[in-house]
């Protein structure tokens, strides 16, 4: 690093231009930024180098000096001739120096391409039709790119183990197996459960787990996302799609706290899979296999689709109005907030408390911590909350305060918005004692107790934004429409406010709630959703950071750490 902080630069030369590059990294990544592809299998950015694919080989050379006296060597015209090495390199396990040459595209290149390629394929099934690869595969692509384009093999192949189960969810081919060692690096490295590694020898050489133990892991899905071939493939997602049908939309994982970066596909309504988007602040490219299944509550045997009033079936519009008569007319109004609710919906919310001086509540959801990707807070959203003024506190362990309060009569109407009440606590004598009005998804103890019931919609089916631990502003889209007929948690919220105001119920976009989150609350002045970058922005965290929060670190956060930056920030401001 320099004086100012700055990353060093050298000046590299790549197929005859000249570009400045961040000293220490490899020619794989140097020629990343320089434009240049350089065919790669077993090289992966966040694994340690293996250098056994030899996909990336290279010519690379340096300018020559003279041994005797040091002085650069020239040639006839003038300019610093280059002393080429007589074998290419890896150009993933190779560092930049000042003044490297590299050649990228030479005969020598290409016929060492055309030679890895068709010792890749000399044993490969070649069964690309019926492969759930297919689409975004790398042996695919660089066979096309790279390769002979026909086949000297004659021999028989080697017969390997098929549709081998490693784990719960992750199924193996090894006759697809390149040899790669991505799996193996990932769950030594980075999953710290070192369950893979080959055996035998040679063209033998098969992947598969050590004796006793499963790929079951939370993060073995992983190994499939990273799996340059089709060798490994998601159980829960092979054979239903091919991925060329499929469009991406760029999400946030609600699981926990952590808000890993997604991208979730879907073709003609229907969600397939869930897989990681990379954000080097956030998650680099891993997710959790338990935050892949959350697109499984779109269609879950509890959905909620039908709004319910008093007992009787009603429209989505009706049931919104006569909550908004029931809280215009009461005094006594306590809220249930959901830290899963998005920033803008807080907001709302938390306007409409202010505005009938409502008490709100709100629950913990807490689980274990594994230090990577699955925070002790199970919701994405409890620094929102804070932030958008809605929670002066962190959530309670239950609702035994609501509990005391509805049993002296202090609350005689409750709108618990995405939490089952029986669950946080409350006895379903006491929710009798009470007008509920229940915003939810899916089907619970206390759903089937509300006098009003509004259906609303999945985070799949919504757009807006969350805070995470690290007070990182991020933003997620609708990736399906949701059920006919139902709402969104913002437009329920705003026209519940509007209809306590005595106003119209107007169309709430999520637009219209940053024109006044950007101006109301300090940490998010001069924001606009439109303006937020895919990869988020970090807020300022004020006082806070001081708060208790359950989360401890996780694989880009360290809680004392960051109290300890926020109060120095603080300080400074």
């Amino acid at each position: 690093m320099s004086e100012k902080g700055q990353t060093e630069k050298v000046t590299v030369n790549i197929d005859g231009k000249d570009v400045e590059v961040p000293t220490g990294i490899t020619m794989i990544e140097a020629a990343e930024i320089a434009g240049k592809e350089i065919p790669h299998y077993c090289y992966h950015p966040k694994l340690s180098i293996s250098g056994n694919c030899r996909m990336c080989l290279v010519e690379m050379g340096m300018p020559m000096r003279d041994r005797g006296t040091g002085e650069p060597v020239m040639d006839d015209d003038g300019k610093q001739k280059i002393g080429w090495m007589p074998k290419p390199a890896i150009a993933c396990n190779s560092k930049v120096s000042p003044g490297l040459h590299i050649k990228t595209d030479t005969d020598l290149v290409k016929d060492c391409r055309n030679g890895v390629m068709e010792f890749l394929l000399v044993n490969h099934p070649l069964d690309c039709p019926i492969c759930d690869q297919a689409g975004e595969c790398r042996l695919q692509e660089f066979a096309t790119d790279y390769g002979r384009g026909y086949s000297r093999f004659i021999e028989e192949k080697n017969v390997k183990p098929k549709r081998t189960v490693l784990g719960p969810r992750v199924m193996l081919d090894d006759e697809r197996c390149i040899l790669c060692s991505r799996c193996i690096r990932f769950m030594s490295e980075v999953a710290d459960d070192p369950v893979l590694g080959f055996t035998e020898r040679g063209s033998y050489s098969t992947l598969t787990c050590f004796p006793g133990k499963n790929l079951d892991s939370n993060y073995s899905l992983n190994t499939v996302d990273i799996c340059p071939v089709g060798a490994l493939t998601s159980r829960d997602f092979r054979f239903k799609m091919r991925v060329w049908f499929l469009k991406s939309v760029k999400s946030i994982c609600t699981e926990s706290s952590v808000g890993a970066n997604t991208e979730v596909w879907q073709r003609e309504g229907k969600i397939y899979r869930i897989t990681p988007r990379r954000n080097d602040a956030v998650n680099d490219t891993w997710m959790t296999d338990s935050g892949r299944a959350l697109y499984q509550q779109v269609e879950a045997e509890g959905r909620l689709r039908q709004p319910v009033v008093k007992g009787s079936n009603a429209t989505a519009t009706e049931a919104v109005r006569a909550a908004g008569e029931i809280l215009k007319s009461s005094e006594k109004i306590a809220i249930v907030a959901s830290t899963h609710s998005s920033v803008e919906e807080q907001y709302y919310l938390s306007q409409l408390a202010r505005s009938k001086k409502a008490k709100v509540f709100a629950v913990q959801h807490l689980g274990e911590e594994d230090g990577l990707l699955q925070s002790a807070d199970r919701t994405p959203n409890t620094r929102g909350s804070l932030v958008t003024g809605l929670l002066s506190d962190l959530p309670s362990a239950d609702l035994s305060d609501l509990a005391s309060q509805i049993d002296s009569g202090a609350v005689d109407t409750v709108l618990a918005v995405h939490e089952d009440l029986v669950a946080a606590g409350l006895t379903e004598a006491q929710i009798a004692k009470v007008q509920l009005i229940q915003v939810a998804t899916q089907k619970s103890a206390s759903t089937a107790l509300a006098a009003i019931l509004i259906p609303s919609l999945t985070v799949f089916e919504r757009s807006g934004s969350f805070i995470n631990q690290q007070f990182r502003l991020q933003k997620f889209h609708a990736v399906i429409p949701g059920p006919a007929g139902l709402l969104s948690d913002l437009q329920i919220f705003a026209s519940l406010k509007s209809l306590v105001e005595g106003e119209t119920a107007a169309t709430v976009q999520v637009k219209d709630a940053w024109n006044s989150l950007s101006s109301e609350i300090e940490e998010l002045q001069g924001i606009q959703f439109r303006s937020i970058p895919d990869d988020g922005q970090t807020i300022s965290a004020g006082n806070l950071a001081n708060l208790p929060f359950p989360e401890k670190k996780s694989l880009k956060f360290d809680a004392r750490e960051f109290a300890r930056e926020a109060i120095g920030v603080s300080e400074a401001s």
